[in-house]
């Protein structure tokens, strides 16, 4: 039986400015407050909150990802939009889940921290509080670079990002697309994130009312971890993690045990993911999304779900290599005509009134943008292919053994065991049955199919997708190996039953479709 859909008023946990860019600007010819001189430290900080973005790419890249399949034309949850974006098609619907909605998002958030650094120019003051603003006006600067880079181009690789199409890097506040529509190579925009990033990790604090919706040190370290294990700087990413996890990263991880007693209602767990009070929980955001009613026990774009076949062959329920022990949190399922959902309770379903007496407003959500539990997989990810194999058993172990009700100690050779008793998804004659592991095909060295290195990451990616689930970041795992996905059908009986598309290794449909606002200021879009 569906859950009766919850609607509450959402309350912003930050204010945000109420004299940020017209949503409806594309070109960011204005400055981000056009109401307001910054004059003083305080309209600085205050300006800061409004360089984080309000639109989010997550259903987009979730959408993309393999985490999805269709259910067929049949089911009619569905809309234009929702299924251009789960069949790679380049996206012409506007809504609040739109490649434009959040490319502008993001532009006007860039605009805003750029504007920050120009009045702490011109305050003139060097004290602690306008050094500490800098340092989160460079985060948020690379930040929302990062975040545009890798959704609209090709993964970052060392063989063709020199040449291949990056985004427009914006450092000025009046800047405009219709004054520089040029797109920088990829490889050209991670360099100046990374000198953005490291500028601001040298100055970020920690003297905020409410720390978790702000660049802090070990959130700024988070980020760098992310960032040069997608930059294949393995040392690096290892060197910031270490920095954000210290010495006891078991006591920053989630606990999935106390959320195993907890009310077991749909409420009360999406809501404890994404409390501010957890140590786990590194940078939390706000967006403009339908993620929580998407992946909730409700019908909503039900067409396409990550469903029982998915749970039970690719993931959260599939056989794996902690054997018989179980989820202390495990997935939900709910079947139903035209309903097949096997999901996590993770981002919570908000809804913010425009008209209460109409019942009018806008989906939204809070979800995690950096924690601690996909620090520590991607730490273990650095240790492998820096080739400390053990070290990264033992990060694997960890992970392992806060998620999952097991005693199970992962060595190499166990890890190598069980990925080479399990045959490569898509193997069957239809190519679109699966299993737990995929082909991979990234640029950099990963050995043979069924060596050490290759297996450990097998082992690493499956976890990571686990932990990633219904946030978006499995589409950029697919992107940076090179993993080839399937589109299909599944059938009355929960099976697969048709091909529709395959994603190969190199299509360029791996990066999204530059939004049409941008292309018609000038932006040249992506190969088709």
């Amino acid at each position: 039986m569906i859950k009766t859909r919850s609607i509450f008023r959402f309350a912003l946990v930050c204010c945000v400015l109420c004299a940020t860019l017209s949503s409806c600007d594309p070109f960011l010819d204005e400055m981000p407050d056009n109401r307001m001189e910054v004059t003083t430290e305080d309209n600085v900080t205050k300006l800061l909150v409004s360089a984080y973005p309000s639109h989010a790419s997550i259903l987009v890249a979730e959408y993309s990802s393999d985490n999805i399949d269709s259910y067929g034309l049949s089911n009619p949850n569905s809309t234009r939009f929702i299924d251009q974006v789960y069949n790679w098609r380049d996206i012409t619907e506007a809504n609040n889940e739109s490649t434009d909605g959040f490319w502008e998002s993001c532009y006007t958030s860039i605009a805003t921290a750029n504007q920050a650094l120009e009045s702490i120019e011109q305050i003139g003051s060097s004290s602690v509080a306008m050094q500490e603003a800098r340092g989160e006006a460079l985060l948020c600067r690379a930040y929302n670079h990062f975040l545009l880079v890798n959704l609209f181009s090709q993964a970052y690789n060392s063989q063709t990002s020199d040449t291949d199409p990056g985004i427009v890097y914006m450092t000025h506040s009046a800047a405009g697309f219709a004054d520089n529509p040029d797109r920088l190579p990829v490889a050209e925009v991670y360099r100046l994130i990374e000198a953005d990033l490291l500028e601001g990790l040298s100055l970020v604090g920690n003297n905020y009312s409410v720390p978790k919706y702000h660049f802090t040190p070990k959130s700024a370290y988070a980020f760098a971890t992310r960032f040069y294990l997608y930059y294949e700087q393995w040392d690096k990413a290892l060197q910031y993690a270490n920095l954000c996890l210290g010495s006891e990263p078991g006591a920053m991880l989630r606990d999935w045990k106390y959320m195993a007693t907890m009310t077991q209602t749909f409420d009360a767990l999406t809501q404890h993911y994404v409390d501010a009070t957890l140590n786990c929980n590194l940078l939390l955001s706000t967006a403009y999304s339908a993620m929580g009613i998407v992946f909730g026990p409700y019908r909503y774009w039900s067409r396409y779900a990550h469903g029982k076949y998915l749970a039970e062959n690719e993931d959260g329920e599939a056989a794996n290599i902690w054997g018989t022990g179980h989820f202390y949190q495990g997935m939900h399922t709910y079947a139903a005509t035209n309903l097949d959902k096997t999901i996590f309770f993770k981002l919570p379903y908000m809804f913010e009134y425009v008209d209460p007496v109409a019942g009018t407003g806008y989906y939204r959500t809070v979800y995690p943008a950096f924690t601690a539990d996909e620090c520590l997989l991607n730490r273990a990810e650095a240790y492998v292919m820096l080739g400390r194999y053990d070290e990264a058993a033992a990060d694997l172990t960890l992970w392992m053994q806060n998620i999952i009700e097991t005693s199970l100690v992962l060595t190499p050779s166990i890890i190598s065991d069980f990925y080479n008793s399990v045959d490569y998804a898509y193997s069957d004659e239809q190519g679109i049955k699966s299993t737990v592991k995929k082909h991979l095909h990234p640029t950099f060295d990963i050995g043979e199919e069924g060596g050490d290195r290759e297996t450990m990451l097998q082992c690493v990616l499956g976890f990571r997708r686990i932990e990633a689930l219904q946030t978006g970041l499995r589409w950029y795992d697919v992107k940076r190996y090179g993993i080839e996905i399937v589109r299909r059908e599944i059938n009355a009986d929960g099976e697969p039953e048709r091909l529709t598309d395959v994603l190969l290794q190199g299509d360029p449909r791996r990066a999204v479709q530059i939004p049409l606002n941008a292309r018609t200021a000038g932006v040249k879009g992506n190969a088709r």
